[in-house]
Formats: C-alpha cells, sequence, structure tokens
C-alpha cells in the first residue's frame, strides 16, 4: 500500500522537459520536448482516495520525520488544507543528514517558529507535476525562491539537492521527494544548538507531541496522532496522560493493519484507538494504582502491578515512565492498546 503513491521516478528527461502549461503559477517558461516514459499512476484511484498531503506522507515509507516536523511546527491543518500545493519532500534520511544536534533543536517548541519557516519553504502554492515544472527560480509559500536547475536530465534544487521521485498523489496537491532538507537563504541553524549561557535555567518541556516528535522511537506515534486529527487537541491545556507505544510497538500490528489506519477513510478508528491511550490528568508513575482507568475513548485499561512491574491490560508493559511534557505526562509501552470490541480485521 505504501509504494502505491510512488507514480513515478526520476527518469532522464522525464521532468522539466515539457512546456510550461497556461497556468503561470505552476512553471518557469521551458523549451517545448517530448517528455521520457514514465510509470504512470494507476488509473483506477481517484484524489479522493489519496488523502491530503498529510495522510498521503504519513502512510508512506521514508517520510515518518517529515510527518513528525510538519506536527510539531502546527502546520498539519495548513497541509491538510484545500491548497493546491507541490511540497519537496526531504526523507527521513535527509532529515538525519543535518548536522547533529540540529533536528533535535528544530522541533523544540521555543524554536517552532524556525522549522515553520523551513519546512514551508518546500511548498509552492498550486499543483505542479513534474512534466509541467522547469528551470528557473520557483517563489515558495515561505517567500524566498527555490532555484531549479536540470544538467543532462539531473534535476536539482539550489544547486544540490537532488529531486529522487517525483509525482506522489495527493487529494490536495502532489509530492516530490528530495535528498536533503533545503534552508531559506540567510537561515542560520547554527545558532540553534550555541549553548546556553544562563547558568541553571533549563529548557521547560513542551506539549505532548513536541515532546513525542523530539524524542527517539515514537515518529510512528506522531504520524499516527497527524493522521488521526488530534495534533490540536494533545497540544491543548489538558494535563494529559499518554501511554504511548513506539515504533517497534506499532510495527508488531498484523501485517497491513498499520497502513490500513493510517488512510484517510479509517480517520475515525485510528482516533478511537489512539484516544484509548489517553487518561485525563496528569498521573506519575508514583501514582498509578491497580484498578480500571477510564481513558478518553470512553473505555476503561486494566492496570496489574506485580512485584513493581506494571502491565496494562493483562499484557502490556510499561517500559518507561514520567516523561514530563508542559501538558501532562508520557509513559511509554511495549504494544498498542485495542479498545474493547474494537475488529481491526475488516479494515
Amino acid at each position: 500500500m505504501k509504494t502505491r503513491y510512488l507514480a513515478a521516478t526520476i527518469v532522464v528527461a522525464s521532468m522539466f522537459a515539457a512546456a510550461c502549461g497556461s497556468d503561470s503559477n505552476d512553471a518557469v517558461p521551458a523549451e517545448t520536448a517530448a517528455p521520457a516514459e514514465t510509470t504512470p499512476a494507476p488509473a483506477e484511484t481517484t484524489p479522493a482516495e489519496l488523502g491530503d498531503i498529510v495522510a498521503v506522507a504519513s502512510s508512506t515509507e521514508g517520510f515518518s520525520t517529515l510527518v513528525a516536523a510538519v506536527a510539531a511546527a502546527g502546520l498539519v491543518e495548513t497541509l491538510q488544507g484545500p491548497g493546491p500545493f507541490t511540497v519537496f519532500a526531504p526523507t527521513d534520511e535527509a532529515f538525519a543528514a543535518l548536522p547533529a544536534g540540529i533536528l533535535d533543536a528544530l522541533l523544540l517548541p521555543e524554536n517552532k517558529d524556525v522549522l515553520a519557516q523551513i519546512l514551508t519553504y518546500h511548498v509552492v502554492s498550486g499543483k505542479v507535476m513534474a512534466a509541467d515544472v522547469a528551470a528557473g527560480d520557483v517563489p515558495t509559500v515561505e517567500g524566498s525562491a527555490i532555484t531549479v536547475t536540470v544538467d543532462g536530465g539531473k534535476v536539482m534544487l539550489n544547486g544540490s539537492v537532488n529531486v529522487v521521485a517525483t509525482d506522489v498523489a495527493a487529494s490536495n496537491g502532489v509530492i516530490h521527494v528530495i535528498d536533503a532538507v533545503l534552508l531559506p537563504p540567510g537561515l542560520d541553524v547554527s545558532a540553534l544548538i550555541a549553548p546556553a549561557t544562563t547558568e541553571g535555567a533549563a529548557e521547560a518541556p513542551g506539549d505532548i507531541v513536541a515532546v513525542a516528535s523530539s524524542t527517539e522511537g515514537f515518529s510512528t506515534l506522531v504520524a499516527a496522532v497527524a493522521a488521526a486529527g488530534l495534533v490540536e487537541t494533545l497540544q491543548g491545556p489538558g494535563p494529559f496522560t499518554v501511554f504511548a507505544p513506539t515504533d517497534e510497538a506499532f510495527a508488531a500490528l498484523p501485517a497491513g493493519i498499520l497502513d490500513a489506519l493510517l488512510l484517510p477513510e479509517n480517520k475515525d478508528v485510528l482516533a478511537q484507538i489512539l484516544t484509548y491511550h489517553v487518561v485525563s490528568g496528569k498521573v506519575m508513575a508514583a501514582d498509578v494504582a491497580a484498578g480500571d482507568v477510564p481513558t478518553v475513548e470512553g473505555s476503561a485499561i486494566t492496570v496489574t502491578v506485580d512485584g513493581g512491574k506494571v502491565m496494562l491490560n493483562g499484557s502490556v508493559n510499561v517500559v518507561a515512565t514520567d516523561v514530563a511534557a508542559s501538558n501532562g505526562v508520557i509513559h511509554v509501552i511495549d504494544a498498542v492498546l485495542l479498545p474493547p470490541g474494537l475488529d481491526l480485521s475488516s479494515l
């Protein structure tokens, strides 16, 4: 399912070879040339079935860091809007290649505006398919322009960033995949990791979404929260106690279930599952007691304690506790909790 969105990869002369269409927002004019043969998107897939840009990114392998960053920057609703948008999407490897400490710093709540500036520099207004884009300077939503160059069929942005796959379709635009993170002109991200000068000034933790976004092992959870439309809820005042499944916990779901849950048509089911992991109030590990605990979803989680080992619903282990957030606390669990009576086999 994840690969069905990857409609075409870069081939010689397939991108930026065709003439600009009549829409001036879509491209910089170029000489007309016959496009090279590409792999078409499945004809039976309609835009409504594809989901918006956030949903597509959430359900496509290799974009988990991008989805986490979009959530941390508060841009989920923007990229779920009507658009249309063209997004140059850095892969997980592209984000990992940033200088040490930069990604972690960008995901901190105090750097939300800088992160939003960077992400909107990857977005162009209008739906620009590969065949309709040409070399030149292309204005972005951030305000600065991206310089597109073509050299022997190789497409690059700003002289060094490669476009590695194109035309990943979404209901409100299109995604083109790139192998590095673009930085707006004049932005110095090295200042984000300058050593603190105020002795004893500890950074206040961000909200639950920000903390999860900046903590290793929660990328799938953050992607799921975005796909379920729960980002603003978990950025709210709360307080909340969240039992957070790790990436490995989500990966352990039966084959195909996670992919199905991230589809737009299963948004309500995904939200039901995620809210079953949330308890109203801030409950620290020292205050946890055995018994049935009502969740935001409406059903209860059964907490048991045996020799200091805490389990949920008889089989799910709490493996780390008291991850602080400004609007609550996160406890880490090793499996995904499912509300009573929920049958995922029909997804």
